[in-house]
Order: C-alpha cells, then structure tokens, then sequence
C-alpha cells in the first residue's frame, strides 16, 4: 500500500470531499459566509480564499493519498487567515500558535495511522515556521453537523484545554510533542479525523 503526503494547492483541491469544498465557516467571516452559501458561491470564495494564504503565507494544508486515492486532508493557518475564529468566546488562539481548521479522514482508511501520520506533518511544517503550538476551537457538544472538532477526540490525541467554555473551548497541542508521538495514538487519531459528517451548514456564533 503506497502513501504519500503533498501540498494543498489549487491544483488539487477538487480532491477534498464535496461537502468541505463548500464550506467556508472558516474562511469567510459570518455574512459573508452566509452569503456566498446561500449565492452558490462557496466553492469560489474557497478557492480565493487558499489562493490568497497560499501567496502570502505559503503552505496551508496536506492531502494524504492512498495508492493515489485522496484518504483526508488537513487544513490550518494562523488565525490572521481564519476570519471566523475572532468570533469564538474562547478567542483568541495565542500569539505562538497556529489554528488547526479542520481534518478529515475518509471512512475507508481508518485504522492505518493516517491520522496521526497527517499530524506529525503539520507539526513539523510549522516548527520550521517557529511555531511552539497548534491551537483549535472545538466543539463541546458535537452533533456530527459541525464545522468544529470534536474536544473530547482532540483531548484524547494530546490537546489540553486553555481556555474553558461549556460548548467552544479552545485547545492547545505543543508541537514538539507530536514528533515522537507512540503509536498507540493512532487510533485516537484515526477516530477523530475519520469523523463522518454531514454537508456542513454555516452556524451564527
């Protein structure tokens, strides 16, 4: 079975899930969000939007290809690029942290460590970038239509709580932690990035 790991770019993005494609919770700020849904516009404003992170920040995601079939991806950046984050009560994500937006991991390749294998990339991508943490706001009270991580998922796989909140606490995971992470952890991994969700629909904060 041959993986491998490449860059989100432009050129690839067609290879995320239908429903992630047109969700722009994260990447749009709440009208605008709502607008471009509800214009038929997401997938457009999801394309500028990687586009503009891409000229200006650089790398911003990683798709994972099993025997060159897309398995998951992981999206992240910092929050400068993630104007929905502002929005949190749990804001902001801290000065030497990046913001983990979303993953997921097909169904089909559960089980095989991808998860954590996705992980360990992003953290070694950030530390180059002098990052110390990767931070995400999550989802106390996940009913599945989420465009949040799962806490209790993110908890298990070595996030701790910063800042608490009875449905969006934030959480932090030292970077230099995930390099010689057990493997142990791959079926937590796997778990919360194989999450099964529905087209997500945008959500007032």
């Amino acid at each position: 079975m041959g993986r491998r790991l490449v860059p989100l770019t432009l050129d690839n993005l067609s290879e995320l899930p239908s429903a992630c494609r047109r969700c722009v919770f994260w990447e749009l700020d709440a009208v605008n969000g709502r607008a471009a849904t509800e214009q038929g516009r997401a997938e457009e404003e999801k394309e500028a939007w990687l586009s503009g992170v891409l000229l200006d920040w650089g790398s911003c995601g990683r798709i994972v290809y099993v025997d060159d079939a897309p398995a998951g991806f992981v999206l992240y950046a910092p929050p400068a690029y993630v104007p929905r984050s502002e929005l949190f009560p749990t804001s902001p994500v801290s000065a030497d942290a990046a913001q983990l937006v979303t993953a997921r991991l097909l169904p089909l390749f559960r089980g095989q460590g991808l998860g954590r294998v996705l992980v360990q990339t992003v953290a070694k991508d950030l530390l180059r970038r002098d990052f110390k943490a990767v931070e995400a706001f999550t989802d106390a009270r996940e009913d599945g239509r989420s465009c949040l991580l799962p806490a209790e998922y993110l908890r298990a796989v070595g996030f701790k709580t910063v800042r608490q909140h009875p449905r969006f606490p934030r959480l932090r995971l030292e970077l230099r932690s995930t390099v010689s992470w057990k493997a142990d952890m791959e079926r937590a991994l796997d778990q919360l990035l194989g999450v099964v969700q529905k087209d997500p629909a945008l959500r007032p904060l």
